[in-house]
Order: structure tokens, then C-alpha cells, then sequence
């Protein structure tokens, strides 16, 4: 059954994405990477990326995009009213395998919304970990997610690349180009380095074959694919990879895993 959650906060981060922070009635007690399915009565049910990291509080930050009839709901509500929310679901990141490392994140687009509930504890605890990078591209300065957050990781000592595909005449005073093009140039010793992607499916390959060139193991890069899923709980298909559901199985995947799937990343 759904546990109530309440809304608290809106906040529009772009013209078709709007961040919701949501107080549970207990802790959701989920792991970075893991997602919900977030439903209103009469209207329907969706998976939604988790956004903050873990804790021991009753929050749940989320960002829907809106795209269909349930997204325009979820955009139409207003703080105080309430949704159902089921979950966390999914396997998510282990921490663990990150401890010890330098870490490279590479977002794109809507990607850093998921990356956002691991990148949130590994700079919590930076000394625990060597290098952090983040790569986070999106189309274009509008599509911008988080941008006081990442002033602030910034201000925190992370190394955050920001990328646009395109000004669009649009101010910006960050670079332009695709989120593979710095991976050549950076600081980066194979051995020490874990990476973790999400993004739209066309990046993961062209990402993945930077990292390679770099001699990054496929056992240190660490793939979210939940933007294949769509009903959440296994039963349409849509996430089917092979024998692998991305929503049952996933959506974190260690890519050595997957690496015999050309299709994962189609």
C-alpha cells in the first residue's frame, strides 16, 4: 500500500521540469539510484526518480518532467496536497563500491536528477573519497537542473564541468560542447576511478568508449537506466533487456554486467 506523502515545496527548475519536496509519514530508508512509484488517486501510477540521498528524515525530493497526463497532474498540485508514494524500489548504488575512489559522474540531462541522491553523500563525505567529478550537460542554458547546487558542489571543492550543447543566444558563461568531450583531458588515473552515468540512452555508449579509452575498467563504470522504465513493477516490458528488467533488476548496473547486451544501451 501507498504511504501518504504531503507536499511542502515546489520549486519550477526548467519550463517542463518542477521539483517536489515531499514529507513521508516514516523515512523512506532508500539507497541513491532507487526510485518510487508516485500515484494519484483516480489519475494513475509512475516511477519517479528519488532525488536527495539517504537519511534518516521523512523527505523525498523528486523532479517530474511533464509529459503526459499524470506528469500535467503531479505539475497542477500544490504544496499541502498529498500523493501516494510506494517504495524505494529498484537495486540503486552501493556506497561501498565507491569508498577509496576518485569518483567521475557523468550527467545528461534529466540524468543528474537520479545521480543527485549519490552525489549528495559522496560530497557529504568527501574524505572518504579521492578525486570527485561531475560532467553534467544538458541541450541548452535553459535546461539547466540544480544550478544553485551545483555552485554550491563547486564551492565545495568538486570539479564540475557544465556543459550546453547549444547557447541558443542564451547567456552562459560555462562551456559548450558534449559531456564525452573533457574525459580525454581530465586528471584521471584508471585504476583509482569509479564512474557512474545516467543520461539519455545515446550517451551511455559514446561515454562508456571515452572511459575505455582511458583505460577505465568496465568493472568501475556503473550505469542508471531507469529512463528506459516505464510501468515500474515488471509488467509492460518496456525495460526488458534480454532476461533483465531494468525496474525489477536494476536500474543500477555495473556495466561489465551488461557489457555482452549491446542493446542495454539502445
Amino acid at each position: 500500500m501507498p504511504q501518504p506523502g504531503r507536499i511542502v515545496e515546489i520549486a519550477d527548475m526548467t519550463a517542463k521540469d518542477r521539483y517536489f519536496r515531499v514529507e513521508l509519514e516514516k523515512p523512506l530508508g532508500h539507497h541513491p539510484g532507487q526510485f518510487v512509484m508516485v500515484s494519484v488517486m483516480g489519475v494513475g501510477e509512475a516511477p519517479i526518480s528519488i532525488s536527495n540521498g539517504p537519511g534518516k528524515d521523512n523527505t523525498l525530493e523528486m523532479v517530474v518532467r511533464r509529459i503526459g497526463r499524470l506528469t500535467q497532474v503531479l505539475h497542477d498540485l500544490k504544496v499541502g496536497d498529498t500523493l501516494g508514494i510506494r517504495g524505494p524500489y529498484g537495486s540503486g548504488f552501493d556506497l561501498g563500491n565507491f569508498y577509496g575512489s576518485d569518483v567521475l559522474f557523468v550527467a545528461g540531462g534529466l540524468g543528474l536528477v537520479p545521480l543527485r541522491s549519490l552525489i549528495t553523500p559522496v560530497v557529504a563525505e568527501a574524505d572518504r573519497f579521492g578525486k570527485i567529478t561531475l560532467i553534467s550537460g544538458c541541450r541548452n542554458p535553459s535546461e539547466e537542473l540544480y544550478r544553485d547546487q551545483l555552485d554550491e558542489w563547486t564551492d565545495a571543492g568538486i570539479e564540475v564541468i557544465r556543459l550546453v550543447d547549444g547557447t541558443e543566444n542564451m547567456p552562459w558563461k560555462f562551456g559548450v560542447g558534449l559531456v564525452t568531450e573533457p574525459i580525454p583531458k581530465l586528471r584521471l588515473d584508471p585504476e583509482k576511478t569509479v564512474a557512474a552515468l545516467c543520461g539519455p540512452p545515446v550517451m551511455y555508449k559514446f561515454v562508456i568508449t571515452a572511459l575505455g579509452a582511458r583505460n577505465v575498467s568496465y568493472d568501475h563504470i556503473y550505469v542508471d537506466l531507469e529512463r528506459r522504465m516505464k510501468c515500474g513493477v515488471g509488467k509492460c516490458g518496456h525495460c526488458q533487456i534480454n532476461k533483465i528488467y531494468c525496474c525489477q533488476d536494476g536500474p543500477v548496473f555495473r556495466f561489465s554486467d551488461l557489457a555482452l547486451l549491446p542493446e542495454a544501451l539502445l
